[in-house]
């Protein structure tokens, strides 16, 4: 890792290559989002119509802000608290909150890799320990709560979580996530040891390989039964939903949180760079593969879930079929899956109160695949399950958490950078204390705090992190960062810094973006995100196995539940402490200036004092 000199200020480290940053910034932008979010999000808003306001959003958010970033840090090279003091003392609130938000989304996303681990860690057995109910403490029936439920649904609630019935019910550490949360904490240190000239080492694996991976998954899932019906459903637009707002928020909102704007990582890495470098090609670039990557992930995902979808429709017939020829003493083989619609008319016409009273599962494929889950959701359980039915299910299971794994830990890569920049550039620690020692305590202190999502709570607390940490702080951030930069330090001046850069002015499309667009556009989007949230009252799902409801079990459906007052109390604190900085940074350099101008203007008016503030 060389080192480059700043303006007179302390030598910078700087990346050994180009390539290094492209990784890391692709990296960090590529995330578990683009495998797990946005296939979900084309499930439920019209499959292929659901790139189009994407796109847009891509066009005119996302990519105008990403090159902000990439740009200001590489041309003031410091990191986030740095470059916003820098602009404006007044906007040092805002690399403030960028920190904030880094260190809390950090927490609960390394708990999301230690789940990885431990499904990692499993994917060795035979047969796989999701694929099976577990015996009971007596060892003769299986485990009630497994045989009421899926044992998918059992390894994930009961064997990885533990989970508890409600979040106000903590129960206590569940000591394998506790092993396997400091071990991903561990992990996340090694890699980071020598900052950015250990990290530029690992992201030539964990940036690369997730694509192999997807490339590996792509092959074998066009070859599984269904997978044509997955892929139709994935790109048949239904373009009567483009009239819905909420999939316009969603799409704006998924561009901006898969770019990983608003963090302070990409301004960190960016001010590694050479200061000549062509941060605009890079912007391109990074931009589209990010695109682009969430479209080939939705591939094999929706291929496999095309499978999954199909198996389900199978068994459901086959149940059917068992119990329409014992009931008619059909004989065996005369009814199967490919004429069972033909014969099941035949007996409905014929002898149709037998038929309504063996109580036949109604199945339909296209409910099958309407079946949407995004997040763990889909992970744990979704794709756990489908793996589990396919051929060599213990390579595929290793394969798909390894992927999650590298996907995740390059973000954090970015999250742990978006940190330790700010405190390196702002000299808060003292420079006998060597980086190592700063990067460990730093990882102790977090991992001494995500303890609180390996208790029996922990899920929901992930889930009231995931949800409020990274949406309004983030917004409000990214709104200060482009009005900062153009209106604070003045496009003029931006676009000169571009040109230094460059060699080239930003062409009409950029600075159109940066005046108007981009900043109309995340005003909108945070107004209309908080108008929507402010109408519905905030609730969470619970995995309950006593969850009945008037006499009838309902379980192992979730239980909607409403967080109680104290929870709402902490959500509404997680959107606000990260940027309350912002304000308040802003209104305490106000008062020292007015301290300032009241002090001078007491000086004596024949004074030397007055005479030197008056030069």
């Amino acid at each position: 890792m060389d080192k480059t000199k700043d303006s007179g200020l302390e030598e910078r480290p700087k990346w050994d290559n180009k390539v290094q940053y492209l990784l890391a910034c692709i990296g960090f932008a590529v995330g578990l989002g683009n495998v797990w979010r946005f296939p979900y999000l084309c499930q439920i808003y019209g499959g292929g119509a659901f790139l189009i306001p994407y796109l847009i959003a891509l066009v005119f958010e996302g990519l105008p802000l990403l090159y902000l970033e990439m740009a200001i840090g590489q041309r003031l090279r410091r990191g986030s608290i740095g470059i916003w003091t820098a602009i404006s003392p007044l906007l040092g609130g805002v690399g403030i909150g960028s920190m904030m938000v880094s260190l809390l989304v950090g927490l609960f996303y390394n708990t999301i890799l230690a789940w990885v681990l431990w499904y990692f860690f499993h994917s060795f057995q035979n047969p796989l320990p999701w694929s099976q109910c577990p015996l009971s403490a007596n060892r003769t029936p299986y485990d009630d709560e497994c045989e009421r439920s899926t044992p998918v649904n059992y390894f994930w609630y009961r064997k990885t979580l533990n989970i508890s019935s409600d979040i106000e019910i903590s129960g206590s550490l569940h000591p394998p996530m506790v092993i396997f949360q400091l071990a991903a904490w561990c992990i996340l240190y090694v890699c980071y040891i020598k900052g950015i000239k250990s990290v530029g080492k690992a992201l030539y694996v964990t940036v690369t390989f997730p694509y192999l991976v997807l490339t590996i998954f792509l092959i074998r899932a066009l070859i599984l039964p269904g997978a044509t019906d997955g892929l139709v459903y994935l790109f048949t637009p239904d373009w009567e939903i483009l009239k819905n707002p909420q999939v316009w928020l969603d799409a704006a909102t998924q561009i901006f949180f898969s770019l990983s704007l608003g963090f302070g990582g990409l301004i960190a890495f960016s001010s590694y760079n050479d200061e000549k470098n062509n941060c605009e090609r890079d912007v391109v670039l990074v931009g589209v593969i990010n695109g682009a990557t969430s479209l080939y992930a939705s591939i094999p995902i929706f291929a496999i879930l095309g499978f999954k979808a199909t198996s389900n429709f199978d068994r459901c017939l086959k149940q059917n079929i068992q119990l329409l020829t014992n009931h008619f003493d059909i004989a065996d083989q005369n009814m199967t899956i490919e004429n069972y619609q033909e014969l099941y008319d035949h007996l409905n016409q014929t002898q149709p109160s037998e038929v309504a009273g063996l109580g036949l599962q109604e199945c339909n494929l296209q409910t099958f695949l309407d079946q949407s889950a995004s997040g763990t959701g889909l992970a744990f359980i979704v794709f756990t399950q489908a793996v589990v039915e396919m051929p060599g299910s213990q390579v595929w299971a290793v394969l798909f958490f390894i992927m999650l794994f590298s996907l995740g830990l390059s973000s954090m890569f970015g999250n742990l950078q978006g940190i330790l920049t700010p405190l390196s550039d702002l000299n808060m620690i003292p420079k006998w204390i060597p980086n190592e020692a700063v990067t460990g305590l730093i990882c102790l202190v977090s991992f001494a705090v995500s303890l609180i999502f390996t208790l029996g709570s922990g899920n929901y607390w992930v889930e009231v992190f995931n949800g409020y940490v990274g949406s309004v702080p983030l917004l409000i951030i990214a709104f200060f960062e482009i009005t900062g930069v153009i209106y604070g330090r003045g496009i003029k001046t931006f676009s000169d810094d571009i040109y230094h850069m460059t060699g080239r002015q930003p062409n009409i499309y950029w600075k159109a973006c940066w005046m108007v667009i981009s900043p109309l556009l995340l005003l909108v989007v945070l107004i209309a995100y908080v108008v929507l949230q402010a109408q519905i009252l905030p609730s969470y799902p619970a995995w309950n196995p006593d969850y009945v409801s008037k006499s009838s079990e309902l379980f192992p459906q979730t239980e909607l539940k409403q967080y109680p007052g104290w929870v709402v109390a902490i959500i509404v604190l997680l959107c606000v402490v990260p940027v309350i900085s912002i304000p308040a940074v802003a209104v305490y350099k106000l008062i020292g200036r007015f301290r300032t101008s009241s002090t001078a203007a007491n000086f004596h008016p024949h004074g030397n004092d007055a005479f030197e503030i008056e030069m």
